[in-house]
C-alpha cells in the first residue's frame, strides 16, 4: 500500500469514484495509495475481530463495518466531491448514525481497527494515525499479528498520547465501548 498512484496530490472523492472497482485505493490528503490484497491470515483475523465486535454491539446504536467500506473525512463542510481523504479501515465502528449513508460514512468513526501487514505497517502507523487523530477517531487499534501485539491509541484533548501495548492474549476491552471485549485466544486458536 505505500505507493502513491500518481504524483498528483490534489485528488478528491470525485476522482476516487471514477477509478476501477477491481483495484482498491485510499485517498490521504489528496494522494492516492493503492491497497494490496489481504492475505488469508489477515482475513481470518479481521473476520474474528469483526464477529466479536458485531455480536457485542447488537442492540446498541453503534454499527461495525468491515473493509471495503469508504470513510470520507472532510476537512470542513465541503461537498463530498471535494473531500480529499477517503480511507477503508479494516474495521470501523460508527455510533452516530447520521454519519452513515449509501456511500459509507462521512466523518470520523468512533473506533478504527487496522490489522497490519508488512506492506501496510508504516502507512497505518504514520500517515493514517495522523489522519485519524486530526479527524477525531476516539480509539485506534493497530493489531500486529506477527508480533502478537495490539497498540491502542486514545484521543484525549484532540491528540493521541502514548499508545498502550497489549499482548494478543486473553480478553482485551475497548476503552470507549466497554461492552465490547476481544477474546484473542478464541480468535487465534481458530487460525491455523
Amino acid at each position: 500500500m505505500g505507493h502513491a498512484l500518481l504524483k498528483q496530490t490534489d485528488y478528491t472523492y470525485a476522482d476516487y469514484q471514477t477509478w476501477p472497482d477491481d483495484v482498491r485505493y485510499e485517498l490521504l490528503d489528496g494522494e492516492a495509495y493503492m491497497m494490496t490484497g489481504p492475505t488469508r491470515m489477515h482475513q481470518e483475523l479481521v473476520g474474528g475481530i469483526f464477529r466479536q465486535v458485531a455480536d457485542a454491539l447488537e442492540g446498541t446504536p453503534c454499527r461495525p463495518y468491515v473493509a471495503p467500506f469508504d470513510v470520507r473525512l472532510p476537512r470542513a463542510n465541503e461537498a463530498d466531491d471535494r473531500i480529499d481523504t477517503v480511507v477503508q479501515p479494516d474495521i470501523s465502528v460508527i455510533c452516530d448514525r447520521s454519519k452513515l449513508d449509501d456511500k459509507g460514512c462521512r466523518g470520523a468513526p468512533d473506533w478504527v481497527i487496522e490489522v497490519l501487514s508488512p506492506a501496510t505497517s508504516s502507512h497505518d502507523h504514520i500517515r493514517k494515525r495522523r489522519i485519524y487523530e486530526r479527524h477525531g477517531v476516539r480509539e485506534y487499534w493497530l493489531v500486529h499479528p506477527t508480533d502478537k501485539v495490539a497498540l491502542v491509541y486514545l484521543l484525549e484533548n484532540g491528540v493521541y498520547g502514548k499508545p498502550g501495548a497489549y499482548e494478543l492474549l486473553g480478553v482485551q476491552p475497548c476503552v470507549i465501548l466497554p461492552e465490547v471485549t476481544i477474546d484473542w485466544d478464541r480468535i487465534l486458536n481458530d487460525i491455523p
